[in-house]
Formats: structure tokens, sequence, C-alpha cells
């Protein structure tokens, strides 16, 4: 008697730290956000056909356990084509959609002969990328940068060579943060345009400026955890339309750059403190003041002229923000 109950008593010892660990909160995981850049095309102008500066910038959002693996991933590509005349002048886009934004209207199916749009097989590649390693993930690259039969089965028949490279940059980039297997991932882009005509003494230019916002948001839509980055491609282009542009030098997100964007040296000291602070700083910064909030509070962050609110300012973010903001309204 007196041994069956001291093995009674070992068991309700024990029992309540198995309660206890059933009820723990979820775990914490690592999030990052990556970005990949390919400038595939800078041609010359001619009387019959424009020049074209073509680049494709795909952006990886994930989660990652602390095991190592993949939880989630999203992903996004701005794929963006711009223009120039046989006389220096630079071509005005419409407008900019990525593809995921685009959906159906993308036309993979129409033109492609595709079974599923851009949208889908994308969505069918994050579905193969969760519970992976980033060695696991870079397995799934095949023949011609298509997937192997794991991913083609899934449904994704597209190359993937450029979302693995995202991945591995927001894999690496992915740091301790409030989210959980339960938080949403979302990822939202903003492209702005510049132009400048070429004159004999000075090239023209067609500059894009592709800003990526992700974020985990709860289920209220409040952001638990942000990374914003910025990928600027400037294509020039002389008075008689031939380009200038280097296509051999790697294009690197302004974050991802670090101190080597030089923001400290060129930037303006907007507090009058005598710092100016990195672009990577600065967008760190603006990161942080959206934990917390739902789409809508972000754009709350706009000052004037496109600059942060004075909260924002004092935060450390003193650049211009209509890129992160109207980026990060598209998490909602």
């Amino acid at each position: 008697m007196k041994k069956l109950l001291c093995v009674l008593l070992s068991a309700l010892m024990i029992l309540p730290a198995f309660v206890f660990a059933g009820c723990g909160q979820a775990e914490a995981l690592k999030f990052g956000l990556g970005v990949y850049t390919a400038v595939s095309k800078a041609s010359d102008a001619n009387e019959d056909t424009a020049g074209q500066g073509k680049v494709a910038i795909t952006a990886a959002a994930v989660t990652v356990d602390a095991a190592g693996k993949i939880v989630a991933c999203v992903l996004d590509t701005a794929d963006i084509t711009v223009s120039y005349t046989a006389d220096g002048k630079a071509i005005a886009n419409d407008g900019f959609k990525t593809k995921y934004e685009l959906g159906a209207d993308y036309n993979m199916k129409t033109y492609g002969g595709a079974a599923k749009e851009w949208f889908e097989q994308a969505d069918a590649f994050e579905t193969v990328v969760a519970g992976k390693t980033l060695d696991e993930v870079k397995a799934l690259v095949a023949a011609e940068n298509k997937g192997n039969e794991e991913v083609i089965s899934a449904g994704c028949t597209i190359m993937i060579h450029e979302f693995v490279l995202a991945i591995e940059k927001a894999y690496n980039a992915a740091a301790a943060s409030n989210a959980t297997a339960d938080h949403a991932l979302k990822l939202g882009a903003h492209t702005e345009q510049s132009t400048g005509d070429a004159t004999e003494d000075k090239d023209g230019q067609n500059q894009i400026e592709t800003t990526f916002f992700a974020a985990a948001v709860d289920a209220e839509g409040k952001v638990v955890a942000a990374s914003s980055e910025c990928v600027q491609v400037k294509f020039t282009f002389d008075a008689k339309g031939a380009s200038t542009y280097d296509l051999n030098k790697a294009v690197l997100g302004k974050k991802e750059a670090g101190a080597a964007y030089n923001m400290s040296a060129y930037g303006t000291d907007l507090n009058g403190d005598g710092v100016v602070k990195e672009w990577n700083e600065q967008a760190a910064a603006f990161d942080a003041a959206c934990i917390g909030k739902s789409a809508a509070e972000i754009a709350s962050l706009m000052g004037e002229n496109n600059y942060g609110n004075a909260d924002l300012q004092s935060a450390g973010c003193t650049i211009l923000v209509n890129g992160l903001v109207k980026a990060a309204s598209k998490i909602g």
C-alpha cells in the first residue's frame, strides 16, 4: 500500500508538468525578409524600337523555428520594364503591379499555356517550402531552374531559382521576433518611377524604386513583426538612346547595402543634431514603429511632404516614408 501511494503521489507531481507544457504559449519564431534583384536587359533604342531596361525584383518573407525549419513563407515579384526613345526621351509607365497583384490578369494560362496562374504557382511553392530547412529548399531547384518532381507535383511549373535566392536571403536575415505559427505572413509592395531626358551633356534616366514591407499579423490585423526593404534601379541612356547602364553590377537593397549606401555622408540632417543615420537604421526605426499597428494605423505615420510624422522622426526615421507606408498599406 505504501509503495502504491508513492507511485500515485509521483504521478500527481509529474502531471502538472505535462499540463503546463501543453498549455504553454506558442513558440516564438525568427522572422525575416529577403529581396533578390535580377536586371536582365538594358538595350539601345533605335528609330523603330524603344530602348528598354528590364528588372525582376523577387521578395520572400519567412518565419523559422528553433530547429531551423521554415514554418511559413510568402513570395512576390515586381517584374518591371521601362523604356526610352532614340532621341533620349524617357517614357513613363502607366502604373506598376506585382505579379501577385495582377492575379489572373498576369495571363499565364492564356499566353504561357500553364495550368495555373503565376499567383497560384507561387502559393503552391510556398506550401512546398513550409517545413523545410534552407538546404532542403535549395535542393528543390532542378533542371532549367525549374522545380524538382515534388515542386511540379504541387502545381508549380515555373522557374523557381529566384524564389529560392530570395528565400535564402530572408532565411539568413531572420531574427528573433514575436511572430508565431498562429500569425499570418503578409507582403506588400509599392513601386515609384522617376524620369529625366538625356541631353548632350548628361545621361537621361528611367528609374524605378520598389519598396517591400513584410509583416506577421495577429487575428486583429495588428503587426507583431515587420521588416522593409527598398530596391532602386536607375536605367541610364544617352541623347541617342544608347544604354549606359552597367549590366554587370550587382543590385542590393538599401537595407542590405548597410553603411555602403552612404546616407550618413550624403543625407540631410533633419533633426539638427549633427547625425544622419544610415538608411537601414532608419528603415529599422520605421519597422519598429509599425509593431502593434494595423495597416490603416501605419498610414498615420505619414507626415508632411512624404516624410514621417513627428513621432516617427523622433524615433530616428527622417527619410521619405511614402514608399514604406504605401507598401505597408497593402498588408491589410
